[in-house]
């Protein structure tokens, strides 16, 4: 196969591998290449230290507590709060809740601020690229309510909007709710753009920025956003952690999401008044060792520096569709150009399923399927794709192995 031309690489030092435990193994055998970031990344030792640390020294409950140890796990949980309205350039620390995830982040948005504002014969807008948790939420509620839900459509492979629509599609949409980056194809929308147009109609807007955060730079004041879900699983951080951006005048008119400890100021019997947002929203005891882990993992990526990432991910998609371009009947999805991380593809007569699991033998971790994009993959006539996605870790050496381990499979199946 010949050799792509490529730019030279952006500045991530191939020794940040070294801080993956995970990475230094071998899976059948073989060398593991690891490429399913966009499903969940894998964790720097920094962040499995500050999960370590704050379980064997700081372990309490937040809040309220009077001891040593409830006020450094309070410490620990509020400061994680500063770091995300630091990382995400919000205007106020307020304007950040925690989640489990970016997948409760915008079921949270439909249940508070949906039910209370979306009403029968109301449009909510999404686009075809979407994710099903920013599909299912909204379906729900429309459900509920009697809301209607239209979608801005893709014009093909190349997975773009066809955002020459978007004008007529706002005029009389409540809000329009759509992903920075798609999870599927690659896909960059343009946020801030998109958002401009749906404030000047009066339309809300929630970014889903579960591939974007830890990616590339987010500012949700640039952006123009009011609502901005992610999750810190997807940028180096753990499971179960998450984060809600909402204006804050937005969360004052917002009602609780889910009843219990924390989000209370005072219970009576038979009424109950609540605490203010954000510790309205986060009912319970809150996830303090997850927040510990996404501080450290927010402080590790801006070590990196997320232009740097950007630049590194987007040049390992650039050469890995260049290589896979080469092979005979390939279709590939996205953006040739200007994609995010990620390379999504079919051949002719070869079971997406079959070919990930003999790639796993070879040690190439990929993803098969629906990606949790099912009316996307039937809007695109294909019942399944492979996708290689890769982050600040990942090399030229590994896309060149992958390469190689999809030609034997190829081979094979063919």
């Amino acid at each position: 196969m010949p050799e792509a031309v490529i730019q030279s690489p952006p500045a991530i030092p191939t020794t940040v591998r070294e801080d993956f435990p995970a990475l230094a193994q071998e899976v059948n055998g073989h060398p593991l290449v690891y490429f399913d970031n966009a499903a969940t990344t894998q964790k720097p030792r920094a962040v499995l230290e500050a999960i370590r640390r704050y379980y064997e020294h700081d372990n309490a409950n937040v809040h309220r507590g009077i001891h040593e140890l409830s006020n450094r796990a309070t410490a620990t949980y509020e400061g994680a709060r500063d770091r995300v309205a630091e990382f995400i350039n919000a205007p106020a620390r307020e304007d950040i809740i925690f989640t489990r995830g970016t997948t409760e982040s915008l079921n949270l948005v439909a249940a508070t601020w949906g039910v209370e504002n979306v009403k029968e014969g109301d449009t909510v807008l999404l686009t075809e690229l979407e994710h099903h948790s920013n599909i299912v939420p909204w379906q729900l509620l429309a459900q509920r309510t009697g809301a209607r839900l239209k979608y801005i459509p893709v014009t093909g492979d190349d997975g773009r909007l066809d955002l020459d629509q978007l004008d007529t599609m706002l005029d009389g949409a409540k809000l329009l709710s759509f992903t920075h980056i798609s999870n599927a194809l690659g896909t960059i929308n343009p946020v801030a753009a998109i958002c401009a147009k749906a404030r000047a109609a009066g339309v809300l807007t929630v970014v889903d920025a579960a591939q974007s955060a830890g990616h590339l730079p987010l500012d949700v004041q640039a952006l123009g956003c009011d609502f901005l879900a992610l999750s810190g699983h997807k940028l180096c951080g753990p499971t179960g952690i998450g984060v809600l951006f909402a204006r804050r005048e937005l969360q004052e008119a917002m009602p609780p999401y889910q009843g219990g400890g924390e989000m209370i100021s005072k219970v009576g019997f038979f009424e109950t008044e609540y605490n203010v947002p954000p510790h309205k929203f986060e009912a319970g005891t809150p996830n303090i060792a997850g927040a510990a882990g996404l501080h450290a993992a927010l402080d590790y990526v801006d070590a990196l520096g997320r232009d740097n990432i950007h630049a590194h991910d987007a040049e390992l998609a650039d050469y890995a569709h260049t290589q896979l371009s080469e092979f005979d009947g390939i279709r590939i999805f996205g953006p040739a150009k200007e994609r995010a991380g990620l390379v999504s593809f079919v051949f002719p007569n070869v079971h997406a399923l079959d070919l990930a699991t003999l790639a796993d033998q070879q040690g190439v971790a990929i993803r098969v399927g629906h990606h949790c994009t099912q009316p996307l993959h039937d809007k695109l006539g294909v019942a399944a794709t492979a996708r290689a996605s890769f982050y600040l870790y990942n090399t030229r050496t590994e896309v060149d192995r992958f390469i190689e381990v999809l030609q034997k499979v190829i081979k094979l199946l063919k």
